[in-house]
């Protein structure tokens, strides 16, 4: 009898669970990525959304499969590094059950206001809050979402009152900053940038260690007096915990290759997220970095899920 032969890696459709629904931002950039990744594999990667529970039930698929390559989570920043410090009995543990591959990419936040706010600055926004505490309010799509945790950032950092309003998403938050129903929002690039321009919104700075092409004129909370305020939303693929290391190796080396390539470097740009591609150690580093960061501010602002 002939001993059997392993199958080189792979051979057959790789699955991509993304934790949201089809035509947000986190689908978008995975549908940018899977088709190349398909090219150099040879295998198709096929993208298969699971939303819900704030990333919970795509996170859970996937610590659950077998550690083969043919199941990937397109990881969400929430559910790695913000929900174990927010929900007490999460269904898997990111470092147990889940082997890190990649980040992908990051996308910083604009903080903005409603136009008939008498804020041009971060400055000028602290006093005018102070001057009326409590009664301002800020938007965010839910608590938990970076939305959410950067204007509890941003309120502990400054010492300030103001009230937490969530809606269904970024979107509907940032047309209510428009229509005055609420004052501040720490908006994505995507949902608040085209507003910014059109003078609907005003952009006071950003959230990332450093300034955006896509808006060079705006500092950076960091440059207002916020030292080491960084909040970022990120992306990064991961495999099942028990994962062979020459799997996790390919892979890594499959999609440095496809974020190196130009055209998708300027689709990625074009939606809002910068590619960052990183060794399967780096990102591991940074998702303990951040859970790290999340649990103190959740902490200290005493933040329950809904």
């Amino acid at each position: 009898m002939m001993p059997a032969v392993a199958q080189p890696y792979p051979s057959k459709p790789i699955r991509l669970i993304v934790s949201f629904a089809p035509g947000g931002g986190s689908d978008t950039s995975a549908r940018i990525v899977a088709p190349k990744l398909t090219e150099l594999v040879a295998q198709p990667v096929v993208v298969d959304n699971r939303p819900g529970a704030s990333g919970n039930i795509a996170t859970e698929i996937v610590a659950r499969a077998q550690p083969d390559g043919y199941t990937l989570l397109w990881g969400f920043s929430t559910p790695l590094a913000v929900n174990p410090s927010l929900y007490k009995n999460l269904p898997f543990d990111v470092e147990k059950d889940l082997t890190p591959i990649s980040l992908i990419a990051t996308s910083q936040y604009i903080l903005v206001v409603n136009p008939s706010v008498a804020a041009n600055s971060v400055k000028e926004l602290i006093a005018y809050i102070k001057s009326k505490p409590g009664q301002l309010t800020y938007a965010s799509a839910g608590i938990g979402t970076p939305h959410h945790l950067a204007a509890e950032l941003f309120k502990s950092r400054a010492g300030l009152e103001i009230v937490n309003v969530t809606y269904k998403g970024g979107g509907p938050a940032a047309v209510a900053v428009m229509s005055g129903e609420v004052n501040i929002h720490f908006g994505s690039f995507s949902s608040t940038l085209p507003f910014v321009r059109a003078n609907r919104l005003r952009a006071l700075a950003l959230t990332g260690p450093m300034r955006s092409t896509e808006a060079p004129e705006l500092p950076t909370m960091q440059e207002e007096g916020f030292p080491g305020f960084d909040v970022r939303s990120w992306f990064a693929i991961l495999a099942p915990g028990a994962t062979p290391k020459a799997i996790v190796t390919r892979l890594n080396r499959e999609l440095l290759k496809v974020l190196a390539l130009p055209d998708i470097k300027s689709l990625l740009k074009k939606t809002g997220v910068d590619p960052t591609g990183s060794t399967p150690q780096e990102l591991a580093a940074h998702i303990k970095a951040e859970r790290t960061l999340w649990a103190r501010v959740i902490k200290d602002a005493g933040i329950k899920p809904e």
